[in-house]
């Protein structure tokens, strides 16, 4: 899943489009089976497919090693210093869950005559703590609903990643749950009309505001081709929108895209070098609304204002644009305070 192309940028139905599993903050046709537990109609079915079933699709665990820990922020921090510490990104725990979360929402499409483009519209992560080099992590996920909209048909899922030391037991959601974070995923399947609507779809949640705005920092950066590769590889999303000029150009685009998790894993990295000392697991959640696709070789301007007043501060607001337009909207983080006893 991808971020949203603009108005009829995805592919044409019947278009020859890339068959690969779109990325994160990305687009693609939708053309996956389901998920073990079964969510979605069977291809084919008549009438709108029926809501997915009851309870969690539990995916497959995922070993966290020190290497792809590195590597992932090395294709982030392309061009900049080398990271302060050797702590997972945040948006690591994406990369972990977004394989299920993918296969789950095109499942929901199985029936539909055509694959609908998959387009990536919000993505929140909330961490009980970092994760952590070394240990598997398994994946399970519910779909939390699913709205009609004149585009197609809006989706929510909500995935728990839980580690395999049982230590993690904390409030997630409305239960309790041994997890070590929690995300929903907001996407739109575009021309999608055989899903029937079901359950609701969570509100965004950033951080409340405090009152007190601090000094906005503006920063610039270019991501180029390369580390677009590096990132796909580290992230190990190889969509070939994202690899290919002539895939992006036969879904639609002028060139290959950035993924949008790329951007907003950029945002947490810029984040924690000016307001956390370059401490990346003091990020605590994360969240933030594609707007438009980023192409390599533009500049894309992150705007970071401090909420909190003076002094460190336990947000900060963000948004990314480019010569086009805005890119991210509303996007947040949310900061722990500096010794304030995380378990890393």
């Amino acid at each position: 899943m991808t971020a949203p192309a603009r108005t009829g940028s995805g592919p044409a139905t019947g278009a020859t489009a890339p068959a690969a599993a779109a990325s994160a903050g990305g687009v693609g046709p939708a053309a996956a089976p389901a998920p073990t537990g079964g969510v979605g109609p069977a291809a084919g079915s008549a009438g709108p497919a029926p809501a997915p079933a009851a309870g969690p699709v539990t995916g497959t665990p995922h070993p966290l090693d020190a290497a792809a820990v590195t590597a992932y922020r090395a294709a982030i921090r392309a061009g900049a210093p080398a990271a302060r510490t050797a702590d997972a990104s945040p948006v690591h725990a994406f990369v972990l869950a977004h394989a299920l979360a993918d296969e789950t929402v095109r499942a929901l499409a199985a029936g539909e005559p055509e694959p609908p483009t998959v387009v990536h519209l919000a993505q929140e992560i909330r961490l009980a703590r970092p994760v952590r080099p070394g240990e598997t992590l398994v994946p399970t996920l519910e779909v939390a609903g699913a709205r009609r909209e004149p585009q197609g048909t809006r989706v929510a899922v909500r995935t728990r990643l839980t580690g395999d030391d049982g230590r993690d037991t904390v409030p997630v959601g409305d239960a309790a749950a041994t997890a070590v974070a929690e995300l929903t995923t907001t996407a739109l399947l575009q021309g999608a009309t055989g899903v029937a609507p079901f359950g609701s779809l969570p509100p965004a949640a950033p951080p409340p505001a405090s009152g007190e705005k601090g000094e906005p920092s503006v920063v610039t950066r270019e991501l180029t081709a390369e580390q677009v590769r590096a990132y796909a590889h580290a992230a190990g999303d190889l969509n070939p929108i994202h690899l290919d000029p002539a895939a992006a150009r036969a879904a639609g685009f002028e060139t290959v895209l950035v993924h949008g998790m790329h951007v907003i894993a950029l945002a947490c990295e810029e984040i924690a070098d000016r307001y956390a000392d370059g401490d990346i697991a003091r990020i605590t959640a994360v969240g933030g609304r594609f707007s438009a696709p980023v192409h390599p070789g533009v500049p894309v301007e992150l705007t970071l204002q401090p909420d909190g007043g003076p002094g460190a501060p336990r947000a900060v607001r963000f948004s990314c644009r480019t010569p086009a337009g805005p890119a991210v909207k509303s996007g947040w983080v949310e900061l722990a305070p500096e010794g304030g006893g995380r378990d890393a």
